[in-house]
């Protein structure tokens, strides 16, 4: 481990090395002592005195022995507490807000839902999102901390800033929601809990990382997201990959068809256009603004609706070549599908697989893996939280300067030098 340049660094050393056993028993649960001072690369007496304070502040629990058949003491496995640090996770949507508390590996303790109502302005919406928080706190009990919340918005993010750039599909343009929220949640059991914003795509992607129960680490990973637009979020060397000014993965705004169908954001042909809900509806309803259900398209496609069926396939072939190119761009180790079109099953989604694989079989390459996402419906608030703790365990990270964030950690023993 690199030593500090000077005593100045010490203070956040310690919170580097902390946060460094915590993730790594994410991933490699049961370890012990000795365990971690080996593969982690610290001192025995280090590891010691710092599972020590992990312990008693709720990060870490010891479980029973293990016989090894070997004299002397046996080594204790340690696990990540699943129970007293909990994590908080929103969906801004565009219709309605999602907010799950998760455990620090991904566990969702408690979920919640809340529509807009009549009024869908940012101001009002942001009020939605912090009652919701708080009504989600309340269903857990008072030994539960809350150590970091993450959000997911509907488009690009500044996390620098806290602002939510342009969200095409609320008409929300340049919106510092990290200071709104942090306004509405002031004198309350939420107050100076650290805030941290994101795309939602980019939040889901690190939700499939972070919570990753598999152990086995996925990189490049892609997750791409349809809803009513269309994004993605993109995982590359154990990093969320946000580009120059946030808008790294708004693929939903690539150009698929030259002089197609015009998109929310002005441009024609773009995958959002041929892709999105708004891609498989009637005429007349595709030219109407705002929201459209998915509802009606899962029940016409029950009904065995011609059009609707050619529609929907369309859409999953236009699917497959943005899949196809994304895959070209990033060669990744999975892409994992999400969003609230997935529902619609094999007629989307067989038709997008089929043309990707036909595109990987012309070039005589395997095609990428493709799955959905394992958190479902709750995939973006799932992700959230885990973009918190995606932000709490990497402290060597740049932290937003628009989100309420602070040194992470959660006692003021840590809060010490060594």
């Amino acid at each position: 481990m690199q030593q500090p340049e000077s005593g100045g660094s010490q203070q956040l050393l310690k919170v580097i090395n902390r946060m460094a056993l915590v993730r790594h028993l994410c991933v490699h649960p049961g370890l012990s002592r000795a365990d971690l001072a080996a593969e982690v690369g610290l001192t025995k007496s280090t590891i010691s005195l710092l599972v020590r304070e992990l312990i008693a502040e709720g990060w870490l629990i010891e479980s029973i022995v293990v016989p090894t058949g070997d004299l002397g003491r046996r080594p204790t496995p340690l696990f990540i507490n699943p129970e007293r640090l909990l994590l908080l996770g929103a969906e801004v949507g565009i219709e309605s807000v999602r907010v799950v508390a998760t455990s620090l590996t991904g566990e969702i303790r408690a979920r919640a839902v809340a529509h807009y109502g009549a009024s869908r302005s940012a101001k009002s919406s942001i009020g939605v999102l912090a009652s919701l928080l708080l009504k989600v706190r309340g269903q857990l009990e008072a030994s539960h901390r809350i150590i970091g919340i993450g959000v997911g918005l509907p488009g690009g993010v500044d996390e620098n800033l806290g602002v939510l750039h342009f969200a095409p599909n609320l008409g929300w343009r340049d919106l510092p929601v990290g200071a709104w929220l942090a306004d509405k949640l002031q004198d309350t059991p939420l107050a100076d809990t650290p805030l941290y914003l994101q795309n939602e795509a980019d939040v889901a992607a690190l939700g499939e990382m972070e919570f990753n129960a598999a152990a086995k680490p996925v990189d490049p990973l892609l997750y791409v997201s349809i809803n009513q637009g269309v994004g993605a979020g993109v995982i590359v060397g154990d990093r969320l990959l946000t580009g120059h000014r946030g808008f790294a993965g708004e693929v939903g705004h690539m150009v698929l068809q030259i002089d197609g169908p015009r998109c929310s954001c002005g441009r024609r042909g773009c995958a959002e256009a041929l892709i999105g809900m708004r891609a498989m509806l009637r005429p007349d309803e595709a030219a109407e603004p705002g929201p459209h259900s998915l509802a009606e398209v899962r029940a016409r496609l029950v009904d065995g609706d011609p059009g609707t069926l050619l529609s929907v396939a369309a859409a999953g072939r236009y699917l497959g070549v943005l899949l196809q190119n994304l895959a070209t761009a990033y060669d990744p180790a999975a892409i994992v599908l999400g969003g609230a079109v997935v529902e619609l099953g094999e007629d989307f989604l067989q038709p997008a697989l089929t043309t990707l694989n036909d595109y990987a079989q012309a070039a005589n390459l395997a095609p990428p893996v493709v799955r959905t996402s394992r958190f479902g419906a709750d995939a973006v608030a799932a992700g959230a939280a885990a973009l918190a703790r995606y932000r709490v365990t990497r402290p060597q990270l740049p932290l937003a300067s628009g989100s309420r964030s602070a040194l992470p950690t959660t006692t003021e023993d840590a809060e010490e030098s060594l």
